[in-house]
């Protein structure tokens, strides 16, 4: 495996399937790695991983400065997963002219409208966008794999591609949890035992909401499970899988919901209605 640190070194990996990261890498990111490496064995190309933690899509100073970081640990569980390259630029070999210079488009209807992570996040996925776009541009890829816990993120990213001619494939990796339905993130390294204990309630209110039949009623039990937890809910929401908006009958569902626990916050979603 090669560690990349600028963009000299990627022209050997370009058309392979490129897994972005911001480190700190756990088990659900081994498992975007796993479906990396099916489809590099079904279209061929190299794997590549990319390992950034890009300050745009932060809008508290204090979560980028406090958020994981690990290259040597990480370096080792792609090597033994047989990634080729694990690329780790520092901020000037993304964004060469400065923080400042990122790439600004408009950005999709879903990354703007939902009043989800749009609303909590403002700015946030202006950062996504410019980081995915410029690691797109110097990575090449053919394909890309995105984990479905961040499902807002997924749904941005694919109508992102899609506006720009839709040549890179998308492909979504299901949510991997810990055995008692904890979704696996690196924000919960920071979680105390109390906290990682109350964040349950997330998962929890999610899966109350799988009983319920219709939206408002599947909100309300969600945005209940989590506040008896102990979680400072953010939204706990039910919408159209695609566009995120309102329900439409005869499409897919999701619910998602968002929340503080003991300063860390959490998101999760499953589908709905299935």
């Amino acid at each position: 495996m090669q560690i990349v640190r600028d963009a000299s070194g990627l022209a050997d990996f370009s058309g392979g399937v490129l897994v972005p990261t911001m480190g700190a890498l756990h088990a659900g990111h081994m498992a975007l790695i796993e479906r990396a490496a099916a489809l590099a064995g079904e279209g061929g190309g190299d794997i590549v991983v990319s390992l950034f933690v890009n300050p745009t899509q932060f809008n508290d100073p204090s979560d980028f400065e406090r958020y994981p970081r690990s290259l040597e640990d990480d370096a080792r569980k792609c090597e033994a997963a047989g990634v080729a390259c694990l690329f780790a630029p520092d901020v000037g070999a993304v964004y060469p002219r400065g923080v400042e210079s990122a790439p600004e488009s408009a950005l999709p209807r879903v990354a703007t409208a939902p009043g989800l992570e749009d609303r909590f996040r403002p700015g946030h996925f202006a950062g996504v966008c410019a980081v995915v776009s410029r690691l797109f541009e110097l990575t090449r890829p053919r394909a890309a794999v995105f984990g479905e816990k961040d499902w807002q993120q997924l749904c941005v990213i694919r109508a992102m591609v899609e506006r720009a001619g839709g040549k890179i494939e998308i492909e979504p990796c299901p949510t991997v949890r810990e055995a008692d339905g904890m979704a696996l993130s690196s924000r919960n390294a920071l979680l105390s035992a109390d906290a990682r204990r109350r964040g349950l309630s997330i998962w929890r209110g999610l899966e109350a909401a799988q009983v319920e039949t219709d939206p408002p009623a599947a909100e309300r039990a969600m945005r209940r499970m989590m506040e008896v937890g102990g979680v400072e809910v953010e939204y706990a929401a039910v919408r159209d899988a695609a566009t995120l908006e309102a329900v439409r009958p005869g499409r897919p569902a999701r619910a998602l919901a968002a929340g503080v626990v003991g300063g860390v916050r959490l998101i999760d979603n499953m589908p709905w209605g299935v």
